[in-house]
């Protein structure tokens, strides 16, 4: 497995970032961030490391392919999707295809049963996009082998993003400075990150799984809309914490990496969430597939279908499983539901937020269940289960401890567009040439980062090895 968060924090991270401010070049430190990523990815998967090496020698040798010769430069990209894509059908849904084919044809093939490498969807769109990239002259092919490989391996994002596109770090990776205030605001950013996964999204986990593997006797209107609700702040304070957390680092090493959440539960409509959500995904999805498809340029249903096909993909990509594919495909319709039918742009805003909270909560009870059978009886249960009786109630009960109801009503202020809030004293805080006061919120808010990675490393202390739910994908 991949280092624990404790390790992680208490031994990795202080090593690797103590040995990278004591080197003096950039070659030396891009040298050891190499050497660092490989070692983090090893230590979980010693054997597919050889496998992202080979992935990043290939896409590094398809880009100067392309930049080589403008006659074969389609060969060459065409190359580069198919072997990405091939890794993708290969390592990942090989025994999807073979379970579909099963049940379709009613045959009873065996399933290869390889073993999903940790965060290959990431690192094989991070590559495909760069050899596009370089195709269509968005960014020159890079030399270097080395840089391609820091680009595609760099452990902060590696596991579970945000996809980083090379255009966006290339100058970085060449050249870049360490600066005590960016450090500092780095670290306190990754800690945040960590306290969001730790301290919310592992509370509202450990009641979710709770409630999807409870006996269906146990689980009635009450029970399925806890699971709900659970879930869905589990599965946003786990992914924006891993994504706050890989933001932070990157600041520390010298690297900016974009923002792939903006408070997307405060969203109006389906369309904003996807604005707001995994920003890296969707906007990967739209300029490298949507577009290509053609768009919306192409009449209404030549749209629509680009639109349901992007999103069948955006589904297909979060796993293996029907279950991803049917919740990629709910947002699609309700996607199209607003563009064609536009009811919502009218409706009061408090009333178009909660319309699109309901439609991303049930969208994730089918994304969160392990089956099709499954999640559409936590469905059925959150608005028919009216079944109140002792043992429903005692089942309840036991998951509303007075830990899970504070975390639960913090993680609902967090998410609100209340957070704006909180992201103005920020700003405040950083701002340039600070007054007394501003300077006294700046040592507050490092205070506070301080005793919140205390509580941290005390919660990870006693609790069992839990990983970010983005980590399987």
């Amino acid at each position: 497995m991949i280092f624990s968060s404790l390790e992680f924090v208490c031994v990795f991270l202080p090593i690797v970032f103590g040995l990278y401010c004591v080197l003096p070049s950039i070659k030396l430190k891009n040298a050891l961030l190499i050497v660092a990523s490989l070692l983090f990815y090893a230590y979980g998967e010693p054997l597919y490391v050889f496998l992202m090496i080979i992935s990043a020698f290939f896409n590094y040798v398809t880009a100067r392919g392309i930049a080589s010769n403008p006659k074969t430069k389609k060969i060459f990209l065409i190359a580069g999707v198919v072997l990405n894509l091939g890794i993708l059908a290969v390592f990942k849904y090989a025994d999807f295809f073979v379970e579909t084919c099963n049940s379709l044809l009613g045959v009873k093939l065996s399933k290869p049963g390889i073993i999903l490498p940790i965060g290959i969807s990431f690192f094989t769109f991070q590559a495909m996009s760069y050899v596009i990239d370089v195709y269509q002259g968005k960014v020159e092919a890079q030399k270097s082998f080395w840089k391609i490989l820091l680009y595609i391996s760099f452990f902060p994002q590696l596991i579970a993003g945000p996809i980083v596109k090379y255009r966006d770090i290339n100058e970085a990776i060449g050249k870049r400075s360490m600066d005590v205030a960016e450090v500092a605001k780095g670290l306190r950013r990754f800690i945040c990150g960590l306290g969001k996964k730790v301290l919310i999204a592992n509370t509202m986990g450990l009641v979710a799984d709770h409630v999807f593997t409870a006996a269906a006797s146990n689980v009635n209107i009450v029970v399925a809309w806890i699971g709900a609700v659970s879930y869905l702040l589990q599965i946003y304070y786990d992914f924006s914490g891993y994504s706050d957390m890989a933001i932070g680092l990157g600041r520390m090493f010298g690297f900016h990496f974009k923002e792939n959440f903006q408070y997307p539960y405060g969203a109006d409509s389906i369309q904003e969430f996807w604005r707001r959500w995994h920003i890296s995904l969707s906007t990967w999805f739209k300029e490298y597939l949507y577009i290509p498809l053609g768009g919306n340029r192409k009449g209404m249903a030549r749209t629509c279908f680009n639109r349901m096909l992007v999103f069948f993909f955006t589904g297909l990509w979060h796993g293996a499983n029907w279950t991803f594919v049917v919740w990629g495909l709910w947002h699609g319709l309700f996607l199209l539901f607003e563009t064609y039918l536009p009811v919502v742009k009218r409706l009061p805003k408090i009333v178009a937020r909660i319309y699109t909270l309901l439609v991303v909560c049930v969208g994730f009870v089918m994304f969160r269940a392990d089956s099709l059978g499954d999640g559409l009886f936590m469905i059925k249960q959150m608005f028919t289960g009216f079944t109140f009786n002792a043992q429903c109630t005692s089942f309840a009960l036991q998951q509303l401890t007075p830990w899970f109801v504070v975390m639960a009503v913090l993680g609902m202020i967090g998410a609100a567009p209340v957070q704006k809030l909180v992201e103005r004293i920020r700003r405040a805080a950083e701002a340039a040439e600070p007054s007394a006061g501003r300077r006294k919120l700046q040592t507050a808010l490092y205070m506070v980062s301080v005793l919140l990675l205390g509580w941290c490393i005390i919660r990870l202390s006693g609790s069992t090895y839990n990983p970010f739910i983005y980590f399987r994908f």
